[in-house]
């Protein structure tokens, strides 16, 4: 409460009766560094999607339905948890005239108009963070390197991605494309950094026009000799500079991002051009896997099925001999990826949760929340990695020896959802609306559901959620082939249990339609299902998935795995 009332008198000065502090930082990354998570600074939220509103009485947070329980915890003491979108700020807004003050480097006039649309309030830009005002930060002295992808990993050259992108300036009349998110810098350019935790990011600002001259602003620190004659063709500035080079652009047509440009880049280059609003292009060229990449991220998967599996059958065989909390199982996870020298570091948090706490979507166990594997329970892991070269994510849900039928009844219906996600047969109008609606209906069938989308795009050593092709229930992005996407449906019992069953598939072109096949191989708990509600087709499905990851898997499993394997992947 200390830190909120150092903010709230802040106010005062700036003529203002709120402030608004989002999750992302200047770079509107999912994972940012801890020096710059103002959210959990002022809320103790750490989850990757939220952001608070600070009123002089009244403090809210709101975040979405993966958080929400989380959020109560972590937060609920001193802020109202609003669920979006159930609740909006606009909601909570509506009859008041408040001055609102935001910092407009953090903010997209998108997620502004979104959130805050249709109330008298009169939002302020306030050119500086009044969280840098109250939080006395370390300085990080470390300077990552970027680091090039060669084209034997990526398929394709930056010379060919800057030639693709041209073209479509060139069509929709475009003179410059302004691309905020580095992201989209890392897929055009072939490049890689280390300015997230989870993700293997260049932080960095890009310009292009459909003459192909290619501008890119990043801290020049980060550029060595190596990376500096691989893009010999291209000029590189100062990131300190961006705001002074937008200035000086005039009377063009610039195409910036919705998601990722922020007010103040917008307002910069507004003042002497013309601006389009529109999703950067990048996300869809990139969200299309060539032969290569997805022949890397197939390798990939096997790798980190295998770590996975020996996991699974490490818990089973330990968690009744020997003590196990969910940090020392989500730690030995780590130790069994460590094994294989492609791996580089995990791909987001390990959700590593048992009992009530695997209903916490999220979960992020720590000292204080951090439970034994005990008999009885059900264990949830979602979990992944950054290979060379290839990401991954993967659910799996198992059984601690536990005999209750409804949980049983429940994960078959999560799995009959799952199933029939992977058995979906796409055609050119199909979108991950459509196939959302399949995902829940068995759970619906007995009037249960899950407070998440069933399925994210991933990228390629790259986001581990990325667009904009996703399966839910507003999405209506059309599935192409060598796209990916998760295949994740769940049930949640709040204080009790959770589920999910998390596969990564691909698009893939079968005659006249298009179907999904699976990327990620590791055996589903099959203690857990109630056979006679899955019907032949269900019951196929699960046996031929079972014999391919016993196929792909079986190489690296010593005896006693391969034993396991082998039961964990017979018929039923």
């Amino acid at each position: 409460m200390e830190k909120i009332i150092k903010l709230r008198n802040l106010f005062k000065d700036l003529n203002i009766d709120g402030y608004i502090v989002p999750k992302n930082d200047e770079f509107f990354g999912e994972y940012i560094p801890d020096d710059k998570d103002n959210l959990k600074f002022i809320s103790n939220f750490s989850g990757s999607f939220g952001f608070a509103l600070i009123l002089r009485k009244k403090n809210y947070l709101f975040v979405d339905g993966r958080y929400t329980l989380q959020a109560k915890i972590q937060s609920g003491k001193f802020f109202n948890i609003k669920t979006i979108p159930k609740c909006l700020p606009c909601n909570i807004l509506k009859n008041k005239k408040l001055k609102i003050g935001f910092d407009p480097k953090l903010h997209t006039e998108k997620s502004l108009s979104y959130f805050f649309q249709k109330t008298n309030c009169k939002f302020v830009s306030i050119n500086y963070n009044l969280i840098d005002k109250i939080w006395k930060k370390k300085k990080n002295s470390k300077i990552n390197k970027f680091f090039v992808l060669k084209k034997n990993y990526t398929g394709q050259a930056l010379n060919e991605k800057i030639n693709l992108l041209t073209k479509l300036l060139i069509k929709k009349k475009i003179d410059i494309q302004f691309i905020s998110a580095s992201e989209n810098i890392a897929w055009l350019l072939n490049i890689r950094g280390k300015d997230s935790k989870f993700t293997p990011l260049p932080n960095s600002y890009l310009i292009l026009d459909n003459k192909k001259k290619v501008i890119l602003f990043c801290d020049l620190r980060k550029i060595d000799k190596k990376i500096n004659k691989y893009l010999k063709n291209i000029k590189i500035i100062d990131i300190n500079f961006i705001q002074l080079f937008l200035s000086k652009i005039k009377n063009k047509k610039i195409q910036i991002d919705v998601n990722s440009c922020s007010i103040l880049f917008e307002k910069i280059i507004k003042k002497n051009n013309e601006i389009i609003e529109a999703k950067d292009p990048v996300y869809l060229l990139k969200s299309v896997k060539n032969k290569i990449e997805l022949k890397n991220i197939f390798k990939s998967h096997i790798y980190d099925g295998a770590a996975l599996t020996k996991f699974l059958f490490w818990i089973k065989k330990n968690f009744k001999k020997i003590k196990i909390t969910e940090i020392d199982a989500q730690n030995k996870l780590l130790k069994f990826r460590k094994f294989n020298k492609n791996f580089k570091f995990l791909s987001f948090p390990t959700i590593s949760g048992t009992g009530p706490n695997g209903a916490i979507i999220h979960y992020k166990a720590d000292k204080k929340s951090n439970r034994n594997l005990k008999r009885g329970d059900i264990y949830l892991v979602d979990s992944g990695g950054q290979y060379n070269f290839g990401t991954t994510d993967v659910t799996r849900t198992i059984s601690l020896d536990n005999n209750n039928q409804r949980i049983k009844n429940i994960f078959t219906r999560v799995l009959k959802g799952h199933i029939a996600v992977a058995s979906y047969k796409i055609k050119k109008n199909t979108s991950g609306g459509d196939i959302d609606v399949v995902a829940r209906k068995f759970l619906k069938q007995i009037n249960l559901d899950y407070a998440h989308g069933t399925g994210h795009g991933v990228g390629y050593f790259l986001n581990v959620h990325e667009g904009p092709q996703a399966i839910s229930k507003g999405n209506q992005v059309r599935f192409k082939a060598g796209m990916i996407v998760s295949n994740e449906p769940g049930y949640y019992e709040s204080g009790k249990f959770g589920m999910r069953i998390e596969n990564l598939v691909t698009v893939k072109k079968s005659n006249n339609f298009f179907k999904f096949e699976n990327l990620t191989m590791a055996p589903i708990d099959k203690s857990l299902i109630n056979k006679k509600l899955l019907n032949k087709n269900e019951i196929s499905w699960l046996n031929d998935y079972h014999s391919q990851v016993y196929k792909k898997l079986s190489r690296f499993m010593n005896k006693l795995e391969l034993n396991d394997l082998q039961n964990s992947c017979s018929n039923i």
